[in-house]
């Protein structure tokens, strides 16, 4: 396979051209090659940025996909790196749904039991309420979700 262009990479994987630089900066990605002053990529490159898809795809963050690539001692096997990260990514998830199941469980009570005429008188049940309408851990929008 010819080496390409950073562009010709960005159309095949489907990513801009800025990410991939910024890869590249961040050390995700190996130093392409140089013609003149163009990237010039081959299939380790486009391998690696395949990987790096499928890791963001799955949820996994730069860090963890670092960790992936380099987090590991050089004989560690591959399957081994995709399973411990997985079960700590799944371990997450779930996490993430029990918080989200109890978020909804709150606002269907708010439903079913609000009758508050004002802000205040509103406030004020929350204030005092045994079975605490405030949630004790907030529900993230994006979780850990980093460039």
């Amino acid at each position: 396979m010819p080496h390409l262009t950073i562009s010709e990479v960005a159309k095949q994987v489907g990513l801009r051209s800025s990410a991939i630089r910024y890869y590249e900066q961040i050390g995700l990605l190996p130093p392409p090659l140089r013609v003149g002053k163009q990237r010039r990529f081959d299939n380790t490159g486009l391998y690696r940025l395949a990987i790096i898809q499928r890791a963001r795809q799955l949820g996994f963050t730069l860090s963890e996909i670092r960790e992936l690539f380099f987090g590991f001692g050089k004989v560690t096997r591959v399957s081994d790196r995709w399973r411990k990260l997985s079960q700590r990514k799944l371990d997450e998830l779930n996490s993430l749904m029990a918080a989200i199941k109890s978020v909804r469980s709150l606002l269907e009570k708010m439903m079913t039991n609000c009758r508050c005429e004002t802000l205040d008188q509103c406030g004020k049940g929350i204030f005092h309420s045994a079975s605490g309408f405030i949630p004790s851990t907030p529900l993230a929008a994006n979780p850990r979700r980093t460039r």
